[in-house]
């Protein structure tokens, strides 16, 4: 009886333990196996990347987008629009309520494009 109540105390405590947290709050709440397209928003800003989501987009329409909600909204419009156009799921993601707020940098990712459920068998681009 111990051990489930030490157990019940610990999981209401610090909450349900979490595979690989870092990993999942990196690529947008996804496993990196399951990443076929991750761009930084460095990227992002590059001339070209919409037309390359597009076509990642047409040839994977099962696939989902996952978007930093973070970045400045001039630059979440085009890809949600891109989404909306190949009709192509997507989550715009605000990773709010982490312990430490940090400012976002280029090195962070901005899109993903992710198998929602199966591993990925051949990346695009990491």
């Amino acid at each position: 009886m111990a051990d489930s109540s030490e157990e019940f105390i610990k999981q209401h405590m610090f909450g349900n333990p979490q595979i690989k947290p870092d990993e999942k709050r990196a690529f947008l709440g996804n496993f990196r196996e399951r990443v076929a397209l991750a761009l930084t928003i460095g990227q992002l800003h590059q001339a070209g990347t919409p037309e390359l989501v597009d076509k990642v987009l047409k040839n994977y329409p099962e696939y989902r987008v996952y978007i930093n909600g973070r970045m400045d909204q001039e630059l979440i419009d085009p890809f949600m629009d891109i989404a909306i156009k190949e009709k192509v799921q997507f989550t715009v993601l605000v990773q709010n309520g982490m312990r430490v707020d940090q400012e976002l940098t280029a090195d962070d990712f901005g899109l993903v494009v992710a198998n929602p459920t199966e591993k990925i068998k051949r990346r695009i681009l990491l």
